[in-house]
């Protein structure tokens, strides 16, 4: 977006402008201002998405601030790379409608802008457009038309092409204006004009309204009484919530974030879904009264499950494989890429929400096909002696048996066996109470280190040598599975003593927090030190303090780590994935859908163990 006026243009990104960002409280309607003084003029930007269509809309209120009569020429400047790559694409202005039209294949935009947010519009009000070539063949693309004020309105164009269109307002001496920018997105053109026309017919001003309203009524839904929190903590929980549902897909993938910060460092993005995300993202959501948006999660793992029964590393939104860095070979021998963990904590997540809403119906649906699939697959994938075989741990990087993934797996066969009993399937109830049984033993005897008294990360087997092991003594944040995933209560001496020495062994000097494990390398800030913090690791530390509480000093510490994790956060309430281990700036995606998932569950445990105990903290 560009503001030209007295002969002079300047683009919202350009310096020369002061921006904040924000939202409207319990809302995704942003309130992002921008002022330059050099042209004298403030912009304030209130974005949403219409929630019962694909229509963008963002309102522009354009302020005068020089006592004198100007005109302003507001540009918006189009850059789609339609399927990812920006070939062949084509862009075509309307002329009766008065829009452009970006397209390829089954994926169209419209653009236009209103100069009012009343209904009863019968076409847009562009004054100005041009449609170009960008990124190649010298042409840098159609902004640089706008540095003198005045578009080509050249019509069309196909290949690498981009789009700006522009309006003209004359604006009194401190006085201001409001447009509308108005997007439709469908699969071919009946669908962008059905849609604008609904936006010509009741008025922007009257979507944005409902959509703002929609999202207020869901958010204060929430089962949670925020009552006795901390404003700013209240609004982060239902920021968060909010957040969860952006990066989420209308056929149940749970996004892990929508970013393009790693493109540049691993030429790939987090836009997959994950299934532990996903399945604890819908783990927080249950808990925190709605069980019915993890639904869909369900129904798309059903889907996707490996015929073995197990779910593989990561999924595109549409449910085909996403991409992987593991190998499907190791040692001259065929080998699961997997992480085991991420199978076991959607059948754990799934006796949630059962457990929430007695949905037998729906249990019914995804228990053959997901459920027993699922079980048979985790009793199965064991060592001779019982543990679960090796997989990946869930940061993905090492291989072998870890306390984290035994510990889901655990987890997930005793929600089987809760599932199962639900429809008298005795065979699957018996065999998920062996394996379950046989792994809590061999995780307390195989990784419990009896001279330091704590839960090891985890250990290597040689082959499928039980008797030939290699123990692995990385303090790890992730051991805070033992008590999470129920296999030890949170005030059992040896958990204990492991969180203890997480806590010691990881804590961040400087800026404070938890890193993940000793030696981190992974977006590493400084030499020093064990690795960048992470908020989730943090709100690890803090769920244990909660579910061992037995007074005000534990809680009051728990307290301390949720305020430190919400203070990771961005001035839109925006969590990252870690932060700088010395100034606490943003580092890797933001947002990342599992922060904000360990932040409304640690929320949600803090406010029930406080009312638990009858603590007031404030």
């Amino acid at each position: 977006m560009g503001v030209y006026v007295e002969g002079r243009l300047s683009w919202i990104n350009e310096e020369g402008w002061e921006r904040s960002l924000g939202y409207k409280n319990d809302t995704l309607v942003t309130e992002n201002k921008a002022t330059n003084g050099d042209l004298g003029v403030d912009l304030l930007l209130e974005e949403n998405v219409f929630c019962e269509a694909d229509i963008f809309l963002r309102k522009i209120t354009i302020r005068n601030l020089e006592d004198s009569d100007r005109e302003f020429r507001v540009f918006f400047h189009n850059d789609f790379h339609l399927y990812g790559d920006g070939i062949g694409d084509t862009a075509v202005y309307q002329m009766d409608h008065n829009v452009v039209v970006h397209y390829k294949r089954a994926r169209y935009f419209l653009i236009g802008v209103l100069k009012s947010g009343e209904g009863g519009s019968s076409k847009s009000d562009l004054d100005d457009y041009a449609i170009g070539l960008a990124e190649s063949d010298g042409f840098e693309g159609t902004f640089r038309d706008a540095e003198d004020g005045v578009l080509s309105k050249n019509p069309v164009t196909q290949g690498r092409v981009d789009s700006t269109v522009g309006v003209v307002l004359q604006i009194p001496a401190e006085g201001e204006e409001t447009i509308y920018y108005c997007m439709t997105a469908g699969m071919n053109f009946k669908e962008v004009y059905k849609l604008n026309n609904l936006i010509l017919e009741e008025g922007p001003e009257a979507l944005m309204q409902h959509a703002e309203g929609c999202q207020r009524s869901w958010v204060n839904d929430t089962t949670t009484d925020l009552s006795g929190l901390d404003e700013d903590l209240a609004s982060l929980y239902r920021r968060s919530l909010l957040i969860i549902k952006t990066q989420t897909d209308s056929d149940g993938a749970i996004l892990a974030a929508n970013d393009s910060d790693n493109t540049v460092f691993n030429r790939d993005t987090y836009s997959y879904m994950w299934a532990r995300d996903g399945a604890l993202a819908s783990l927080a959501m249950i808990r925190a009264g709605f069980p019915g948006f993890a639904k869909p999660f369900f129904r798309f793992c059903k889907d996707v499950l490996w015929w073995t029964g197990c779910l593989l590393h990561k999924y595109n939104p549409d449910g085909t494989l996403g991409s992987s860095w593991h190998p499907w070979v190791e040692d001259g021998a065929p080998a699961l890429p997997i992480q085991e963990d991420e199978t076991a904590l959607v059948i754990y997540a799934l006796w949630e929400y059962y457990r929430s809403t007695e949905d037998l119906e729906f249990i019914r649906e995804v228990y053959d096909p997901l459920v027993k699939k699922a079980a048979e697959f985790m009793n199965d994938y064991r060592y001779p002696n019982g543990m679960p075989m090796k997989s990946y741990d869930l940061w993905e990087e090492d291989r072998g048996v870890f306390a984290f993934t035994a510990s889901a797996v655990y987890a997930g066969l005793n929600a089987a066996e809760n599932l199962a009993q639900l429809f008298g399937d005795t065979t699957i109830c018996e065999l998920c109470k062996l394996g379950y049984g046989e792994i809590k033993d061999l995780i307390l005897s195989e990784l419990y280190d009896p001279k330091e008294r704590t839960i090891l990360r985890g250990l290597k087997y040689e082959g499928r040598d039980v008797h030939k092991k290699r123990l692995d003594y990385t303090v790890d944040s992730s051991v805070y599975a033992i008590f999470e995933f129920g296999v030890l209560p949170a005030d059992d001496p040896r958990v204990v003593r492991t969180m203890e020495n997480v806590e010691q062994k990881l804590w961040v000097d400087g800026i404070g927090g938890l890193a993940r494990y000793q030696g981190d390398l992974y977006r590493r800030q400084v030499h020093e030190g064990v690795g960048n913090p992470w908020p989730i690791c943090t709100l690890w530390l803090a769920k244990w303090y909660i579910a061992q509480a037995k007074g005000d000093e534990d809680l009051r510490r728990a307290y301390d780590l949720i305020r430190w994790a919400a203070d990771c956060s961005l001035e839109t309430g925006i969590m990252p994935e870690q932060v700088h281990p010395i100034t606490g700036e943003s580092v890797s995606v933001a947002p990342l859908t599992w922060s904000h998932a360990e932040f409304i569950d640690a929320v949600t445990n803090f406010i029930e163990k406080k009312v638990e105990l009858g603590i007031d903290l404030s």
